[in-house]
């Protein structure tokens, strides 16, 4: 499982999400950026910064 922590990119934000698929974990991160913090406008850059963010769940089995 992929898993993104928002706060490492937004400090303070608890929010966070869980996919087996990376794409889905970033469209999840992309609708949370918008909906939570105002992201109107999405970059590439910003979809790296989660990509760049996203870990190995080694818990989920």
């Amino acid at each position: 499982m992929k898993e993104f922590h928002c706060g490492a990119l937004v400090p303070g934000c608890d929010w966070h999400t869980r996919n087996g698929a990376e794409a889905e974990v970033i469209r999840r991160a992309v609708e949370h950026m918008r909906a939570v913090h105002g992201e109107a406008i999405i970059r590439e850059s910003m979809i790296e910064a989660i990509r760049s963010r996203i870990v190995e769940d080694r818990d989920a089995a």
